[in-house]
């Protein structure tokens, strides 16, 4: 059964979204790599702050979808898919995407995007009620009947076309945005124009289908067109990319591959053969699942070798020893990757959680310290309010770990138990401390 149109539309937009499209939540929800995330910021934020935009207040998600994918949501948010950035072939082509989205924030296209999804179900509805009207006259059989189908037809016809005129100008108007910020940071847009060539192969695909990124990306003639020119008139078309994004990109495609294709796929994307640093790095993280932790830690210590102080070829060490039960092990290498890269709350938490599994209170108090700096560096990170608590429980503190179960109940939308769990802090903590005071505040923002 088809739905009806408005509820098709929403579903499918995923070009900057009010909310994330369901589609992509249940196909794994988000993924977190300190790595991905450090290299995929170390890119954009040039791009960021040229916008005029707050560095620090724009967050980048990594979706996990086959779907190649990108869009904005909820203010100054950008999602891209695993899909999308396996399939880039440099990074220039994922900064071209970042660029092009970040045109859509800077233009305020979310708060005009609201209006247009209005204005599309309005001339939807009217379509639907003057069909129905139709249909109820005649019965909703023979010509009249037909008709009232065809009354229906037209007025979502209508609202898609208009709506689809409306993303159109504002892809147009992004892309122009996307090609000012990289000459701004004389970037070439040699990117973004390959990443529209791939999207245009991905439209042929899907002829006849409906592909959701065009959807809401309209890709037209015009739209190459202009890009391409760009390029002919630019001084920077010609800039050389940068060889230390060049190298982040390929270790981030086969990070990837390793962790998400199935292990016969990944050895034949990255052979035995393939001696290079990103094909080792794949086979060592496909070993390490399949399982096969001798192979595994053998390529991941090579690596080391090569680069002593790389934090996340330590971390990779580190999850391996720790996910196949060498808990103890594991704690020199990650804490190795926190003293290179301290100020990663993903570094410090995969630390902290070796450090819980020792069961001890020297390392559940270097556990705490750990997850205290976390939670500092990302607030909003449940992972690390969720074993903050489990480790202060572990020492005994049940005021502090109430509150910080609190903190992480109420950033996963679980407000009962963040009441709950804010009423359990509040008679267990100092009156008028700041941790106190911190559990009212959830106390009303969970009642609200």
């Amino acid at each position: 059964m088809k739905k009806p149109f408005f509820r098709r539309l929403v579903a499918s937009l995923s070009a900057f979204a009010l909310v994330m499209p369901a589609s992509l939540a249940a196909a794994g929800g988000i993924i977190r790599d300190a790595e991905i995330e450090n290299s995929i910021l170390a890119w954009s934020t040039p791009i960021f702050i040229t916008a005029g935009l707050n560095q620090k207040a724009v967050s980048l998600y990594i979706v996990n979808d086959r779907e190649l994918n990108a869009f904005v949501s909820g203010g100054q948010n950008v999602f891209l898919t695993t899909g999308l950035l396996m399939r880039s072939e440099n990074y220039t082509q994922v900064v071209g995407v970042v660029a092009h989205e970040t045109g859509h924030i800077a233009g305020g296209h979310l708060a005009r995007m609201e209006d247009a999804i209005r204005a599309a179900q309005a001339e939807s509805i009217i379509g639907m009620i003057l069909g129905a009207g139709v249909i109820v006259a005649g019965g909703g059989r023979g010509q009249s009947g037909q008709a009232g189908g065809a009354v229906m037809a037209g007025g979502q016809g209508i609202a898609t076309r208009n709506f689809l005129k409306y993303t159109r100008g504002q892809e147009a108007a992004a892309d122009q945005a996307a090609l000012t910020y990289l000459d701004q940071t004389q970037q070439s847009s040699l990117g973004l124009d390959q990443f529209l060539g791939i999207l245009s192969k991905n439209e042929e695909l899907y002829s006849g289908k409906i592909d959701p990124y065009m959807l809401s990306h309209p890709l037209t003639k015009d739209r190459l067109d202009n890009v391409r020119h760009h390029l002919e008139i630019s001084p920077f078309s010609g800039v050389p990319s940068n060889p230390l994004f060049e190298e982040e990109h390929a270790r981030m495609r086969a990070k990837l591959v390793g962790f998400m294709q199935p292990f016969k796929q990944a050895l034949r994307i990255y052979p035995e053969s393939d001696t290079t640093l990103e094909g080792r790095y794949a086979r060592s993280i496909a070993y390490y699942l399949k399982p096969d932790l001798p192979k595994a830690l053998a390529l991941i210590d090579g690596l080391i070798k090569e680069r002593p102080n790389d934090p996340f070829f330590h971390e990779l060490k580190g999850q391996m020893l720790f996910e196949n039960g060498h808990t103890a092990e594991s704690i020199a290498p990650y804490q190795k990757s926190v003293d290179i890269f301290p100020q990663s709350a993903l570094l410090r938490i995969g630390l902290a959680q070796a450090e819980l599994a020792q069961n001890t209170s020297a390392f559940n108090k270097a556990a705490i310290a750990n997850l205290v700096a976390a939670v500092k560096q990302e607030k909003r990170n449940a992972s690390g309010w969720k074993f903050l608590g489990i480790a202060y429980g572990k020492e005994g503190h049940i005021g502090l770990a109430s509150l910080s179960l609190a903190e992480q109940f109420l950033i996963i939308g679980k407000k009962t138990d963040a009441r709950q769990q804010a009423e359990r802090a509040e008679k267990n903590l100092a009156k008028g401390s700041p941790s106190w005071v911190r559990a009212q505040d959830i106390l009303l923002a969970a009642k609200n």
